[in-house]
């Protein structure tokens, strides 16, 4: 079980969430169409590389029309409305994720409410400079980006690159000086540039658009726990629905059947 299911006691996981690069042999028989080895040449079957991923696996069979994963609207992190301009947010999860970091290594700090709920999650999120992250653009040398041949790409991640260090000089670096977006407080150790440019990947990988009540026409950017470590496939049939309300659930519904060890 995990631990959102043990808190609310609502019974066993049918998910299975791989973080990092934990291994899923359990869901592999061993057998490749072709009787080869992983690495394509012929082998005597003593291979014993498991297959990893990063995101969610089922760990039964959840037939369509079932719901995935359901969280509580409360649960989720509401992030303020929907603009073009990841780095705002951005700021907000660099400003709580520092005083969440600060706060857990010092024994004389304390916590706010809103820190303290949000730890477990926070905890989960891929660390600074992990291999996840370097992998994103955003960190790409101007070398590497140019070798890309994709204009369009390198001209968002420029952009991005962009608003990042407009933000950090207006809205982050200024407040340095008074304490506030401590990345460590033991130097204390200030956050940079590159800080916030890893918040604002997380905003862009993670965050989700949801419609707020009925009533309104408003979207809300909301990171979702374990709904947001569902890797992207424009082909998906899965659905995503709920509003950004307070008591709504957030869902991801089966749009085919789920067979025992299927990324969802």
């Amino acid at each position: 079980q995990c631990a959102f299911h043990v808190a609310r006691n609502c019974g066993p996981c049918i998910i299975h969430i791989s973080r990092f690069d934990e291994e899923i042999s359990q869901f592999d028989d061993g057998d490749d169409d072709d009787g080869d080895d992983d690495d394509g040449e012929d082998g005597d079957g003593d291979d014993t590389t498991a297959p990893k991923l990063r995101g969610i696996v089922a760990l039964q069979k959840i037939p369509k029309g079932d719901v995935i994963i359901e969280i509580p609207y409360e649960a989720a992190w509401n992030l303020g409305q929907e603009n073009n301009d990841p780095t705002l947010p951005g700021s907000v999860v660099l400003r709580e994720y520092c005083r969440w970091r600060t706060t857990t290594k010092s024994s004389s700090s304390k916590s706010s409410s809103s820190t303290v709920a949000l730890g477990p999650y926070l905890e989960m999120l891929p660390p600074f400079q992990s291999p996840d992250v370097l992998g994103s653009t955003d960190f790409f040398s101007d070398e590497a980006l140019a070798t890309l041949q994709s204009p369009q790409i390198q001209e968002e991640t420029l952009a991005r690159r962009g608003k990042t260090q407009q933000r950090y000089s207006t809205d982050v670096q200024p407040l340095t000086t008074e304490g506030a977006y401590q990345w460590d407080t033991e130097s204390p150790i200030a956050t940079t540039e590159q800080h916030l440019r890893w918040a604002t990947w997380l905003i862009t990988s993670r965050v989700l658009t949801v419609q707020g009540s009925a009533e309104s026409n408003d979207n809300f950017r909301l990171m979702i726990p374990l709904i947001d470590m569902c890797n992207h496939d424009r082909d998906s049939p899965h659905i995503l629905t709920g509003r950004a309300e307070k008591g709504g659930t957030l869902k991801v519904i089966a749009g085919k059947t789920v067979e025992v060890g299927e990324q969802v």
